[in-house]
């Protein structure tokens, strides 16, 4: 039998367009979308596939649409005999795998990011903060440059620690650009701002992570049917509680994704699928081990060609 994992996207792989071809071809997808516009109260469905950009990518509207798009390609894929012994998600990703392992019900997914995405906006006003992808420097050089520029009024962090090779970090803006800076005289090979709202996971985030709590303390979390490899720890949970938790501290802790996926090679995963928007954590998984068999399910195309080839294993 072949090992299997599913990984789900976070912020950053949204697009106009996203699961439109699921929804117009596919019942279950349907279904899912019309659940979620009832739960938020507003019309997902059209700022999904018809935009525009900026609406969109208000982090309030991203993350559910990020949700439901995964969820729609998790129920297809299962629908067609495939599932998975782990998962994974990356920042918002968690609570898609979440769902995935039944110890979030949909419903209350969708409601939560919703919020989610609302409280990280309020915690810093527009303008105020942002990120940037470094790429080429060690963590510890960077971790140091932070160190450096970090004060109480003006404070970044590494937020995304996405391989050997690519972290992203978070704060107050002009700190951002001036790790950037120094970051590409220390031998960083790129610096890219990143078109973001606000500064996530970094610890201008603690309203937001008040609030959720709030909100996650009143929800019914169950015992996972698999194990999730969290963001906080990079280390597998199976019980509720655990999952509840991590949800917490991923608010305003950094994404170690570098070690999840080393995890996924140390549980002999051999197959990974990615469901929903973008191919970002395939691409990351690929140039991380060679040896996994990395595939994306976003729309029919991709799903036709994923089943071709995971029927094939």
């Amino acid at each position: 039998m072949v090992k299997i994992a599913f990984v789900f996207p976070g912020q950053g792989s949204q697009f106009v367009g996203m699961g439109k071809d699921f929804y117009d071809h596919l019942p279950s997808a349907r279904q899912l979308m019309e659940e979620a516009n009832d739960v938020l109260g507003y019309d997902l469905a059209s700022i999904c596939f018809n935009g525009p950009k900026e609406t969109l990518c208000l982090t309030e509207n991203t993350q559910p649409a990020l949700l439901v798009h995964s969820i729609m390609a998790l129920k297809i894929l299962r629908e067609n005999g495939i599932d998975s012994i782990l998962a994974a998600g990356h920042s918002l990703g968690e609570f898609s795998a979440l769902v995935a392992t039944g110890a979030l019900q949909f419903k209350d997914a969708v409601r939560l990011v919703w919020l989610r995405g609302k409280f990280m906006q309020e915690a810093v006003p527009v303008g105020v903060g942002t990120m940037a992808a470094i790429i080429g420097l060690e963590i510890s050089t960077l971790q140091g440059l932070c160190d450096q520029i970090s004060e109480d009024a003006c404070v970044v962090q590494p937020a995304n620690l996405n391989s050997s090779a690519q972290t992203v970090i978070a704060g107050h803006k002009d700190a951002v650009k001036r790790v950037s800076e120094k970051a590409l005289k220390a031998g960083a090979k790129k610096a890219v701002l990143l078109p973001v709202s606000a500064p996530f996971h970094s610890v201008l985030m603690k309203p937001a992570e008040i609030k959720l709590q709030k909100e996650l303390e009143q929800t019914d979390f169950y015992d996972l049917s698999y194990p999730i490899i969290t963001n906080v720890e990079a280390k597998p949970i199976s019980k509720g509680s655990e999952a509840k938790a991590s949800l917490i501290k991923q608010v305003c802790s950094p994404v170690r994704w570098a070690e999840t996926m080393q995890v996924l090679v140390d549980h002999e995963i051999e197959v990974v699928v990615e469901l929903g928007a973008g191919k970002v954590l395939s691409g990351l998984i690929k140039r991380f081990n060679r040896n996994i068999k990395c595939y994306q399910v976003g729309d029919q195309e991709s799903l036709a060609a994923s089943l071709t080839a995971l029927n094939a294993n």
